[in-house]
């Protein structure tokens, strides 16, 4: 007959029939099987021995806040005449004022102010200017990320400080006989600082 003892099986045999030889070496048998118990624990006191031991708590990496706030979108599919001019309009402006405007821009309510030989329109310091729907369009999903970031960097009404518009590669349409519109844009907003303005005396 065979007993199993956790890691070996050791033949059951009376005392009389066992050999000293037998009896020695059953007893390292058994001891050795002891030892191999302490040495390698099974996996229910390995278990409790995890949850006893406390875990340690995870660090956060502080964040460091910006005193600014800038969008930086390369190869922007719109013309970069019409972005020049929507630059040079909302700087100096409050996000949520240029985004109002270029809403009314796209709804053809307002035009934005152009230079060059274009038609005249009606407005306040306007001469001449446009309704440039898609370019309107892209710079308000801009403006919004801008004002996503200001706000995560915890700027109080921040105000377009830089606004620039360059000339992207363009890459050549169907059998190159025209090139794509690409733009690069890069804005950027500071928190607004409360200064008193000086009074003019005549």
């Amino acid at each position: 007959m065979l007993k199993s003892t956790g890691i070996l099986a050791v033949d059951v045999m009376t005392e009389k029939n066992l050999n000293p030889k037998e009896k020695q070496r059953r007893k390292n048998i058994v001891e050795t099987s002891k030892e191999n118990e302490e040495k390698f624990p099974t996996g229910k006191e390995t278990k409790e021995n995890t949850k006893q031991e406390p875990k340690k708590p995870i660090q956060k990496k502080p964040v460091v806040k910006k005193e600014f706030a800038l969008v930086n979108i390369k190869g922007v599919p719109i013309s970069t005449k019409y972005s020049i001019a929507i630059c040079k309009f909302i700087k100096n402006k409050k996000i949520d004022e240029a985004i109002n405007y270029l809403e009314q821009v796209i709804l053809k309510k307002k035009a934005m102010p152009m230079k060059g030989e274009i038609p005249h329109r009606k407005g306040k310091g306007m001469m001449s200017g446009r309704f440039p729907k898609r370019a309107s369009e892209e710079f308000i999903k801009i403006l919004k990320s801008l004002k996503a970031n200001a706000n995560a960097n915890g700027l109080e009404e921040p105000i377009i400080v830089d606004a620039i518009a360059n000339f992207a590669s363009r890459p050549y349409g169907r059998f190159g006989r025209t090139k794509k519109k690409r733009t690069h844009i890069q804005i950027k907003c500071k928190e607004r600082k409360n200064g008193r303005k000086k009074n003019s005396s005549n």
